[in-house]
């Protein structure tokens, strides 16, 4: 079911119980102090409908690859898509697997103290200790020889990833690896595509950043183009062995 995601191997901290839960196009691999996978279940086909029935409201939901301005009432997962799309200037399913993340997450931290949430490489965190979080920036040859040193003990993270050269994502970019931090992962992940559209090559990255940054709500920023590395905010880089 899905293709295999061999970087779920270096997520998350090997004493919780890792699980993977998959509904529809919806593929978690979910990490919790006991086997919630019921639940998990249960939480994603809730914020699915919500989705699935905003859009067969209002199909442009969907499609468009510019903010939308919301009319009427909706689900907050809708509303928090929305609002993450106006603040990094893309359309509003730039932000669904970072919402869905998100959202399954909070729900999990009422049954476990540690969550971990990845969804399609974003991912929503609440661990007791800082991590590291390993890049798959597929081609390029800092992918898994470098990870993010993180910090989600305070508050949860979003952690989320775009790339134009791994995945299935659409990307007007050329990045290899573009991971975005933020306190909300609906915006870490809509910004990770922002920034990853103005990656046409290495020569981009500081431009990029320089965007990125503006974003608010953004802490940190890695981007990975070929044989270059660019860096921002409140994390480090670390080499991983092997």
């Amino acid at each position: 079911m899905g293709q295999q995601r061999v970087y779920r191997k270096c997520l998350g901290n090997p004493q919780l119980v890792g699980y993977r839960v998959c509904v529809k196009e919806t593929d978690l691999w979910v990490q919790t102090e006991k086997p919630l996978a019921a639940l998990v279940r249960e939480w994603v086909l809730k914020y699915r409908g919500y989705i699935e029935a905003y859009i067969s409201e209002n199909p442009e939901f969907l499609s468009a690859v510019a903010p939308l301005s919301l009319s009427g009432p909706a689900p907050w997962i809708i509303r928090d898509m929305a609002d993450a799309a106006r603040a990094a200037d893309v359309g509003p399913m730039a932000a669904v697997a970072g919402a869905m993340a998100e959202y399954v997450g909070k729900a999990l931290l009422k049954e476990s103290k540690e969550v971990m949430v990845e969804n399609g490489g974003d991912i929503f965190v609440k661990l007791d200790q800082p991590f590291t979080l390993a890049i798959d920036a597929g081609p390029s040859s800092f992918s898994y020889k470098i990870g993010l040193r993180l910090d989600a003990t305070a508050h949860p993270l979003g952690v989320c990833t775009s790339s134009a050269t791994i995945g299935h994502s659409t990307s007007y970019g050329n990045a290899d690896a573009v991971c975005v931090t933020s306190d909300s992962c609906s915006l870490a992940d809509a910004a990770a595509t922002a920034i990853g559209n103005r990656v046409a090559s290495a020569d981009d990255i500081d431009r990029a950043i320089d965007f990125g940054k503006r974003i608010k709500g953004v802490s940190a920023i890695t981007i990975i183009s070929g044989g270059r590395i660019g860096v921002w905010g409140n994390t480090s880089l670390v080499p991983l062995n092997g």
